[in-house]
């Protein structure tokens, strides 16, 4: 068989396949845990590691994937962040899953319709967003912030949409707002070689890949409590960028 054929059409729809199969099952799962949760577990704790481990698991059955992590002894349970990270493929969630932290993602409102998974997004608190609607951005940083106060970390991918070439995208401002009214903490996260796997816009697997998740120092509210919007953004995507694979090759082809 074709080696390249095999990797554009068979690995993916037996990937998307078992993908669609298992959610059904998952999904069920946990709506049992959330269902016996309830009462104890009010900020969802048990239900987004669940969902941790059912995201994980298409990585781990995957034969050509693997995730290494990083400093992740760098989270702690106790403290909420707001978390950034650059975006490169569709496979980012998924391994960003891998932290085992619960936080709560901003994602596009057509996701929660998604069956399964979209609906296990709803379970799970995530928050919705209507790109370029102003209400539902004002909506959307509300729900952050409530969030917040309960000691749930949030996390947003603030290039607002994947990088084609792997070098960041410029910052939208939203993240860094809530960080500064919100007095907590950022917590910047690199990721490296996912599009190395899956490209944007693709579904062929690009063969055996390690991804990487790397967790930075967080960088504490006194630190940029002075500092505007846009200066927070600038220092907070040159952390980013300075770990980024792409950015790096940049570099030293200047040099």
């Amino acid at each position: 068989m074709n080696y390249n054929w095999f990797h554009s059409y068979i690995y993916p729809f037996l990937f998307i396949s078992f993908m669609g199969i298992s959610s059904a099952v998952f999904f069920c799962i946990a709506c049992i845990i959330r269902l016996v949760t309830a009462p104890f577990d009010r900020r969802r704790i048990i239900s987004n590691l669940f969902s941790a481990f059912w995201a994980c698991l298409y990585i781990w059955c995957m034969p050509l994937w693997s995730v290494r992590v990083i400093d992740r002894h760098k989270l702690t349970m106790k403290k909420k962040y707001v978390m950034v990270s650059n975006h490169q493929s569709q496979l980012d969630i998924l391994v960003l899953y891998h932290l085992f932290f619960p936080f709560r993602w901003v994602s596009k409102a057509a996701v929660f319709n998604l069956p399964f998974i979209g609906w296990n997004m709803v379970l799970n608190g995530y928050i919705k967003l209507k790109r370029r609607d102003k209400d539902s951005i004002k909506t959307m940083m509300q729900a952050c912030e409530d969030l917040l106060k309960k000691s749930i970390s949030v996390f947003f991918f603030p290039e607002g949409t994947r990088s084609k070439d792997g070098l960041l995208r410029p910052f939208k401002p939203g993240a860094f707002i809530l960080a500064k009214k919100a007095r907590v903490p950022i917590l910047p996260v690199v990721l490296n070689h996912t599009k190395d796997a899956l490209p944007k816009h693709s579904l062929r697997i690009q063969g055996k890949h390690c991804m990487e998740v790397k967790v930075l120092d967080e960088i504490p509210f006194f630190v940029f409590e002075h500092m505007s919007v846009d200066e927070i953004s600038s220092m907070v995507r040159s952390q980013i960028a300075s770990h980024v694979k792409e950015h790096i090759q940049e570099q030293r082809n200047i040099d």
